[in-house]
């Protein structure tokens, strides 16, 4: 059997939420909320009693510029009950507890008891080493023990932040010491690839192979060009050696240019033919 009560609700598909005005409220408005009185109180217009747990209709506000470590405090508004008078309380962070705040005084309250408690023991202490002088040595003895232990823990506290210390700053100059290290050797590598790569350019670049006339010469010759800015660059011929210059001549000798014979065909038109050597 289906459910008769409809839980969802039907969006349109042009339904746009931004599209809804928003209402505009004052920045610290009053909210009506039901709650409870939270401790028992006594109205100080009338006198009477209000128990805690007693319901009430009450307006809600944030204190303004009272905070608890970032925690906000609100104060409540309620009304005796036979006086209509107006009763107001705020809460408390710092004990975790309400605090009467006007028109009502509050009966009972548990950290001025804890606080009363600590002065009577404080009193009776006091008073029973007045009539026991044993009591008395017993408890010095107690409290310079409890002293010793307090400081010994310290003192292990200091010693073990000391050597966690002394730990993490060797072991970042061991890691600085690998990092110096690394860096030197990658340095090396580098001056050591520069110089080779500049020892190669400069034979590349300093040095022109020169041919020889003789193949079986057991090493070529190399001649040593050098420039300078306004010097005029020599020509290829004047670097050679005069073997080498020689076999040119001769072998341009040997082969003179092909003598060209000029001849006339039947239309007029010159027809050059070169000459067989």
């Amino acid at each position: 059997m289906s459910e008769r009560k409809v839980l969802n609700k039907y969006f349109p598909p042009d339904f746009d939420p931004d599209l809804i005005p928003r209402r505009k409220l004052p920045k610290n408005s009053q909210q009506v909320v039901r709650l409870m009185a939270p401790f028992s109180m006594r109205c100080n217009t009338c006198g009477e009693y209000i128990y805690k747990g007693k319901k009430f209709n009450a307006r809600k506000e944030t204190v303004e510029g009272e905070d608890y470590y970032g925690i906000k405090i609100f104060r409540f508004y309620i009304k005796c009950t036979l006086c209509s008078a107006e009763i107001t309380f705020k809460t408390d962070p710092k004990n975790t507890d309400y605090a009467a705040e006007h028109g009502a005084s509050r009966n009972f309250e548990p950290w001025r008891d804890e606080e009363a408690e600590e002065e009577e023991d404080r009193l009776a202490k006091l008073e029973e080493e007045e009539n026991n002088p044993m009591k008395a040595l017993e408890n010095r003895t107690t409290d310079s023990k409890r002293e010793m232990d307090i400081l010994d823990a310290l003192q292990d506290i200091r010693a073990r932040n000391a050597r966690n210390e002394r730990v993490g700053n060797s072991a970042d100059l061991l890691a600085k010491l690998e990092m110096q290290e690394i860096e030197d050797e990658e340095d090396l590598e580098r001056k050591r690839l520069e110089e080779e790569d500049e020892k190669l350019v400069r034979e590349v670049f300093s040095k022109i192979p020169a041919s020889t006339s003789n193949a079986s010469e057991p090493s070529p010759q190399t001649v040593t060009v050098k420039r300078k800015a306004d010097a005029i660059e020599p020509s290829v011929h004047s670097l050679l050696s005069e073997s080498s210059r020689s076999l040119i001549d001769l072998k341009a000798n040997a082969n003179p240019p092909a003598a060209k014979k000029v001849k006339k065909n039947a239309l007029g038109i010159k027809v050059v033919k070169k000459q067989k050597t």
